[in-house]
């Protein structure tokens, strides 16, 4: 996955362009570079490392140009490298590519233009795009037609944009299944991965749809079906998000930054229109199958969200990791496919949509960005309204979508059991309790987890266990203490841990167990019951509970003594700062860690 930016404007771009490529940084980050057009010539900057660093050495700023465009690299095809860092030039030089997704046809095409005496420089699969343009324009003599006959022979997903000397005033882009928008100004026009391209310098965006391209230029931009060549319309979404969310206002790091503003997006998400929600659970209502998917941190929000459906409604919904789901899955027109995605933009997620549409499957999801494939594809969407989160790793916006799909369920459970209505209507009201409890962790156990942190960061392996919710707490704790620090760490339930993984306990494995409330009896014992059984064995155990103190723990995290039912999203809290603490101790590369990237669009 990659970023790529672009302006043309009656202003010089070099500055914004590289501003907006640092907004994308998050991406992918292992190379980076900017094309200008200048005195009718075509001027590369790129090299390997991250933006600050190449900046440093080859001043990607510097150039004075009113049109560029500008990418930040995470490999897939080739080696990270100077020759594969983007943007890539054409053989003759005259047009210049960036490209974000996978041509799967890339070695066929190349084949073929080889024998026609084009010559590559790189091994990855995005200069073909550079090579066909070129071509094609040789038999068109237009750049526009050049464009469209180089869609027609793209197999893949990707997003692309190019500048050319032969129209020195626009630059021609396209997408398919692969994210792509248009940022309209006043005497600018920008193209962007996602809305951090462009925020700062404008509000108003429009999402290109799969099979699209359009063409920019100083004063305006024109939409076109690359099949028909009829142009398209569409309307400007405008952004409500300020672009102050994007830095770290003081913060060390962005990771600590959005686990502090926890509270607020929790608050946020129950302000959020009741109708939607009300929608999404009528739809819930009316399936006879209902799935939940997503990858990564927002599959385990979907486990989690399953345990409180269950308890909120006493009925079973199917929870399937995105990629794996046309493989198990049974879709028809009675089932509905619930997708979360903190990006809109997952890959394997919207493959999952895809494939559950073609079979006649309704289709909603729970997205944070504004303007992406995923809000725009589904039946019906809620948008979570986080605000942009920067760190690779999902925190805030994992929060907030389990709270939006907890309200899902205390509508649901309404509707199934108008008797009770008084009960849930007390979990509306712990629910909005939330952020205040969620404050005092941020407020008096900062400091306290930090201390742990820095007592346990030497050990490389652990366990996180938990029982019932806890379980799928669990999930996300060790998710995130293996995203940021690079130590191992494995979830499972406590019973699975009797059955194998026992072995491993000694005194080099560390084990963190997320303990229920002692008014969730059976959870609890049984809890306390594996952590007898590790402590047995020498192993070293961290608990995590709502008190009181327990010697049986070698550290522990004390919470708030918190309603039960909203407990399990303290958990989530405390876990997010732990991971965050013992990252800081190892001085790890908190908001980009190695090999990940914040919204995978390849397969």
């Amino acid at each position: 996955m990659c970023g790529i930016s672009g302006i043309v404007s009656y202003k010089n771009v070099s500055k914004r362009l590289v501003k907006s490529l640092s907004n994308l940084e998050y991406r992918g980050y292992d190379s980076c570079g900017v094309a200008y057009l200048r005195n009718g010539q075509i001027e590369i900057r790129k090299d390997i490392g991250t933006i600050s660093e190449v900046e440093a050495r080859e001043r990607l700023s510097d150039p004075v140009s009113c049109i560029g465009i500008a990418h930040t690299r995470w490999a897939t095809h080739g080696g990270v490298t100077k020759a594969n860092a983007h943007p890539h030039l054409s053989y003759h030089q005259n047009f210049v590519i960036i490209h974000n997704g996978i041509i799967s046809n890339f070695r066929e095409l190349r084949e073929e233009l080889s024998k026609q005496g084009y010559e590559f420089k790189s091994d990855t699969d995005s200069e073909i795009v550079a090579q066909l343009l070129e071509y094609h324009y040789e038999q068109t003599k237009d750049v526009e037609q050049a464009l469209v006959d180089t869609i027609h022979r793209l197999e893949g997903s990707y997003a692309f944009a190019t500048i050319t000397p032969y129209d020195p005033e626009r630059i021609y882009c396209t997408r398919h299944e692969s994210p792509l928008l248009i940022g309209v100004g006043p005497d600018s026009q920008y193209i962007g991965s996602d809305l951090n391209a462009f925020i700062e310098y404008t509000k108003n965006l429009i999402t290109l749809s799969d099979g699209e391209y359009a063409i920019l230029d100083k004063d305006g931009y024109v939409i076109k079906n690359a099949m028909t060549g009829r142009e398209a319309q569409r309307e400007i979404t405008h952004i409500s998000w300020d672009a102050e969310i994007s830095k770290k206002g003081g913060y060390p790091h962005f990771m600590l930054k959005e686990i502090h503003e926890e509270p607020q997006v929790v608050h946020t998400v129950m302000q959020l229109e009741s109708e939607k929600i009300a929608k999404l659970a009528e739809m819930i209502n009316e399936a006879k199958r209902v799935y939940l998917t997503g990858m990564g941190t927002a599959y385990y929000v979907t486990v989690i969200a399953q345990y409180y459906l269950a308890q909120l409604t006493g009925k079973f919904y199917n929870t399937l990791c995105a990629d794996e789901f046309e493989n198990v899955g049974e879709f028809d027109e009675d089932t509905l496919v619930i997708a979360v995605s903190q990006s809109g933009e997952t890959y394997d997620t919207l493959s999952a949509l895809r494939c559950a549409k073609n079979r006649g499957a309704k289709t909603a999801a729970v997205v944070n960005m504004l303007g992406s494939t995923m809000s725009h594809d589904v039946d019906h969407v809620i948008m979570q309204g986080s605000g942009s989160e920067i760190c690779v790793l999902s925190t805030k916006a994992a929060l907030a979508q389990v709270v939006a799909l907890i309200r899902t369920g205390i509508e649901l459970g309404s509707h199934f059991s108008p008797d009770q209505a008084e009960e849930f209507d007390q979990r509306r009201r712990e629910i909005l309790q939330t952020p205040q409890y969620i404050q005092q962790i941020l407020d008096e156990l900062s400091g306290i987890i930090r201390l742990i942190a820095n007592k346990i960061y030497h050990i490389t392996n652990w366990l996180f266990l938990g029982r019932g919710i806890y379980y799928a707490v669990s999930l996300e704790g060790a998710l995130k203490l293996k995203e940021v620090t690079y130590h191992h760490a494995e979830s499972m339930t406590g019973g699975f841990m009797k059955h194998g993984t026992i072995s491993l306990i000694d005194s080099q494995m560390g084990s963190v167990f997320f303990v229920p409330p002692e008014t969730e009896k059976k959870l609890h014992t049984d809890t306390m019951s594996n952590v007898e059984e590790i402590k047995a064995r020498g192993g070293f155990v961290l608990g995590v509970h709502s008190g009181p103190f327990n010697p049986l723990f070698d550290q522990q995290i004390i919470l708030p003594d918190a309603p039960p039912f909203i407990m399990p999203l303290l958990h989530i809290a405390a876990s997010h700062l732990l991971a965050y603490f013992v990252a800081v101790k190892l001085r790890r590369n908190i908001d980009k860690p190695r090999s990940l990237a914040k919204s995978v669009t390849v397969p």
